[in-house]
């Protein structure tokens, strides 16, 4: 039976598994993804900046240079998503990739249809806005020098552009378009990532610790996005 082709998208694998990047592509190419393969770690950085695809899915173990490494080298100058492959049991993997400028991450082994379902998740997201905010028909908030448009999805700090990744994008804005109201983490999960939190996963928390100097908040003293005990988080209206 014939695959309707009714995702788009280029997809760069970045895994030295030959056999585990071929199954891959073919399984994302049946589903109608382009798919391209990095093999070896010292060559990502400059395929990422030169190919510039709408999704890299980068393994944490690589030849060359690391996962890690790799993600941060390139997130200064790539800014769509990227989907890190992490070890099932090494929680720090998850924390460092996190820190280092991914979007989300799949444990190994990974299940093709958990990666497709997470790959089309951040494609959907790098390209519109958080689902439901954009009916309301504001796409643009402010709040004292901090600007965050939706519509662009862009955010300044008094007229300066903010560097965050498709993922910060997307929790900033959910959280400043709730400002005033705690957001758990289990809503956040369900908005952002479309997936039941675990009660572990610490995505959240390290991209809420990312955001915030980049915001013009403090990170010991955080005014604007506060920290609502065995809660979640809540963005203040006041600023």
């Amino acid at each position: 039976m014939a695959v309707e082709n009714t995702e788009t998208g280029r997809i760069l694998i970045v895994e030295d598994d030959e056999r585990l990047a071929n199954l891959t592509r073919e399984y994302l190419e049946n589903n109608g993804l382009q798919v391209s393969i990095e093999g070896d770690g010292a060559r990502a950085v400059d395929r990422i900046l030169e190919e510039r695809p709408d999704l890299v899915v980068l393994d944490l173990m690589l030849p060359g240079e690391d996962g890690v490494s790799i993600c941060r080298r390139a997130r200064s100058q790539f800014h769509n998503p990227i989907l890190m492959l992490t070890a099932r049991t090494d929680d720090l993997d998850e924390v460092l990739g996190l820190e280092m400028g991914a979007d989300d991450y799949v444990a190994k082994p990974v299940r093709p249809r958990v990666l497709l379902a997470r790959i089309r998740a951040l494609l959907r997201r790098s390209g519109s806005t958080v689902e439901g905010e954009q009916e309301e028909g504001v796409s643009r908030l402010r709040f004292g020098p901090l600007v965050v448009d939706n519509a662009m999805r862009e955010a300044w700090l008094d007229e300066n552009s903010i560097e965050l990744t498709s993922a910060e994008f997307d929790l900033l804005w959910l959280l400043c378009s709730n400002a005033g109201r705690v957001l758990s983490r289990e809503e956040i999960f369900a908005r952002l990532r479309g997936i039941e939190y675990d009660g572990q996963d610490r995505s959240i928390d390290v991209r809420v610790s990312r955001i915030r100097p980049k915001i013009g908040d403090d990170p010991m003293h955080p005014r604007l996005i506060k920290t609502v005990r065995s809660k979640g988080y809540l963005f203040v209206k006041s600023g």
